[in-house]
């Protein structure tokens, strides 16, 4: 295997290994205080944090993953306005004998939806379909959950497990829209889910084949927007994305350059890279809940859970004397495939997803 590091704080930390703190809603979190701040959270927690992630010579936030399981997120007066905390590794917080985090999200929903009909408060739906509730500062979310194999290596679980971002009272109307957050996690350019996970049923798929670096069904790397778009029955793109770039010849000018289509009726989200002056089809992501089937030697990779995936990928590859690449999200793809798997979420569980690229296109996650 080769590939990015996995780092340790993925695996899921035992239940006693765990501090446990109480929330105390829009003042702080365990021994945490909103205000606080740089030194004195690492005082209080005693634990180096992670390198400092600075934004124009001001903190902007620090982990503190590998030992407590949260990261801390600064305001602008560089004083503390948010604290996340990890799904698998970090502190255990309860709100009024609600347990928030490594559960079942269905079941903290549940919960949480209770416990705000007994005070009388909403109960909102944040980006990633999870609850939000602003007069606690809490908006819930959900990582994949990891751990050890019996021959010692990190392994990815068909699990999700809750974790949840706790927030003073200056962002607690739209924890994710607000800039302190935003620096830290910016969830504008990714897909907002309502709250529910379909699964196409397998027999519902269409099936595609694929070439290595060459194409995904009807899709061949190279191709522009107009011709993918095309290839995909003239299907409009629900989602397009991109970024800005600032020419240096005429400063001051901008041009947007587009970097990736969504097409839900086909269950798929083109990449794009630029080719003097023009996109063109570099990668190719299956959503795993409702894209198309492809296969890898006999082995469905769609739609699938993906521990048994991730299980047969590897016996194949040691068969066959062959690498094993791991990405930086832990996807993994056999060597010269130009393809790895992904884990999307689908509820409380994760099922398979794949990526296809071409030839030295750089996967970033």
């Amino acid at each position: 295997m080769r590939g990015c590091v996995l780092v340790g704080w993925w695996e899921r930390k035992a239940e006693e290994e765990r501090a446990r703190w109480v929330l105390d809603p829009l003042v702080g979190v365990g021994p945490l205080r909103f205000g606080m701040s740089p030194d004195e959270v690492r005082d209080v927690l005693a634990e180096h944090p992670s390198p400092v992630q600075s934004t124009e010579g001001r903190v902007c936030w620090q982990g503190y993953r590998n030992g407590t399981g949260v990261t801390a997120i600064y305001g602008p007066d560089e004083r503390l306005a948010a604290v996340a905390v990890d799904a698998n590794t970090g502190p255990l917080v309860r709100l009024r004998g609600v347990e928030l985090i490594a559960r079942v999200p269905s079941e903290v929903r549940a919960d949480v939806y209770e416990l705000a009909g007994r005070e009388g408060v909403p109960v909102g739906v944040n980006w990633s379909g999870d609850p939000e509730v602003a007069a606690w500062g809490v908006s819930m979310g959900a990582d994949q959950e990891w751990g050890t194999s019996p021959d010692g290596y990190l392994e990815r679980r068909d699990a999700m497990l809750t974790g949840a971002l706790l927030v003073g009272p200056e962002l607690a109307e739209d924890p994710y829209g607000t800039e302190p957050v935003l620096d830290w996690r910016d969830v504008r350019k990714r897909e907002a889910n309502s709250g529910s996970w379909p699964v196409t049923s397998d027999q519902d798929r269409s099936r595609w084949d694929w070439t290595p670096l060459e194409r995904v069904g009807p899709l061949r790397f190279g191709m522009s927007p107009r011709e993918v778009a095309a290839a995909l029955g003239g299907e409009t793109p629900a989602a397009r994305r991109g970024w800005c770039y600032r020419s240096m010849r005429h400063y001051g000018a901008r041009q947007w350059i587009l970097s990736e289509d969504q097409f839900d009726r086909a269950g798929v989200t083109a990449h794009y890279w630029e080719q003097q002056g023009f996109p063109t089809l570099a990668a190719v992501t299956v959503n795993g809940r409702t894209g198309p089937q492809l296969e890898f030697e006999g082995l469905p990779l769609v739609g699938r859970p993906v521990s048994e995936v991730d299980a047969a990928l590897t016996r194949y590859v040691e068969s066959h004397d062959g690498t094993l690449l791991i990405g930086c999200d832990g996807d993994l793809g056999p060597d010269g495939s130009g393809m790895s798997v992904r884990a999307t979420r689908a509820g409380d569980t994760v099922v398979s997803g794949a990526r296809f690229h071409a030839e030295d296109w750089d996967d970033h996650g």
